[in-house]
């Protein structure tokens, strides 16, 4: 091929990529401004780029009309009592802004929530806690790399003002990740924080000039390929009642639970008991009675986000789910220990000023609270929407009297303390 049809060729590629490189290394700022729908559709995406970035959730949070859920897969099945459904049914004075997806803990919400510390501040917000992310290790390689963020990660580097307990805990934890492994840069400077020693000033400067560029990639792209759940949504509305009334709804909540559910024995949707159970049921009789919760990294990645929580003054309900108790006796899932789990859960938190907690551990054998093993269903979302309606209600313009201790709850003493009073 000569020179001019390799030219012809490649002039469209090359004239693409300085196109790209001249809009995210152009000096002038990008005015547009999502949309009310676009952040409406990024509330309820659960799409990595919203996880990732920091354009869509930042500026949802600043409008005041969105509340940050926190979570993971258990936001991802649309019914009828879905928070998101709800409060679009009954014209609640905000709109819940899910963060979280399968595979998300503790570690990705802590950095999710240092990116907007500013838009926050004094607010309020919804964090589900699952049992099931504190296991051995705490979150997979895997699942981190998935919902890693190099813009967040930078921009939390660039907020150090000094180097304390967190700061080092959560660098020499990032070190454990292979995604930060392989970045030669970013392993250096987490290092040096890792160690207890702040970033030199031209370290800072290049890490202001990645920052500089991540941002304007997030500003370009962070609108593509949400995932649109409009239609779920409506169509969830379209079957609740005009008038809330916790009584007949949770009638409501029965009959859908009836009709999903039909007759297997874990009283689980009939889809995800024959996708999921069904073809190995034989295998899972007892397979988790090893199992613990109780010893975990995790508890420490959680102190992460009470730490930056209480920093910024916010108000939080914590959920904690149950685990489906049909399910749990019969893959020999130790109750006892759940139990335990719940007690440790709630000391971390009342001990550190933490109090707004709808603990439903108990509730593991209520019928139609659990849509599946883990996940709430329909009488367990309800019941999540009354513990909120109590929460919203509740006076927030104070100062919350947080006071934390990350030097105990990020150790390992804790972490894997099993002897819970």
């Amino acid at each position: 091929m000569n020179g001019k049809k390799i030219i012809a060729a490649l002039g469209p590629l090359l004239a693409a990529c300085a196109l790209l490189g001249a809009l995210l290394f152009s000096p002038i700022k990008q005015s547009d401004k999502p949309s009310d729908k676009v952040l409406s559709k990024s509330a309820a995406s659960m799409s990595v780029n919203v996880i990732r970035g920091n354009m869509l959730k930042n500026t949802a949070m600043a409008t005041g009309r969105f509340i940050p859920f926190f979570g993971s897969s258990e936001y991802s099945r649309i019914d009828a009592f879905h928070p998101t459904v709800l409060a679009r049914k009954y014209q609640r004075p905000y709109e819940p802004f899910l963060l979280g997806a399968a595979g998300t803990q503790s570690l990705t919400h802590f950095f999710m929530l240092q990116s907007m510390s500013k838009e926050l501040q004094n607010k309020q917000a919804v964090f589900i806690i699952s049992p099931q992310w504190f296991v051995k290790d705490g979150i997979s390689d895997g699942m981190f790399s998935l919902y890693y963020s190099p813009l967040q990660v930078n921009g939390w580097l660039l907020s150090l003002e000094h180097i304390g307990p967190d700061e080092m805990y959560a660098a020499d934890r990032l070190l454990s990740f292979s995604s930060i492994q392989s970045d030669t840069t970013m392993k250096t400077y987490l290092k040096k924080i890792a160690g207890g020693s702040p970033l030199s000033d031209s370290e800072k400067a290049a890490c202001r000039r990645t920052y500089r560029l991540l941002s304007r990639e997030d500003a370009l792209f962070s609108r593509i390929n949400l995932k649109n759940k409009e239609e779920k949504i409506a169509k969830a509305v379209s079957k609740l009642p005009d008038d809330y009334n916790q009584s007949s709804l949770d009638k409501l909540a029965v009959a859908e639970g009836k009709r999903a559910i039909g007759d297997n024995q874990f009283g689980i949707s009939t889809h995800f008991y024959q996708q999921r159970i069904a073809p190995m049921k034989k295998k899972l009789k007892g397979a988790q009675q090893k199992y613990n919760y109780l010893q975990s990294p995790e508890y420490a990645d959680f102190q992460l986000v009470l730490d930056e929580l209480a920093k910024n003054n916010v108000n939080v309900l914590f959920v904690i789910p149950p685990v489906n108790g049909k399910w749990s006796d019969y893959t020999g899932l130790s109750t006892e220990m759940l139990d335990t789990f719940s007690k440790k859960i709630k000391k971390q938190l009342t001990s550190q000023g933490f109090t707004n907690i709808a603990d439903f551990t108990q509730q593991r054998y209520m019928p139609y609270f659990m849509e599946d093993t883990i996940h709430l269903g329909w009488r367990g979302w309800l019941a999540t929407d009354h513990a909120l309606q109590e929460f919203l209600n509740k006076p927030s313009d104070r100062q919350l009297q947080y006071h934390t201790a990350p030097a105990y709850y990020l150790s390992k003493d804790w972490c894997n303390d099993q002897a819970i009073h």
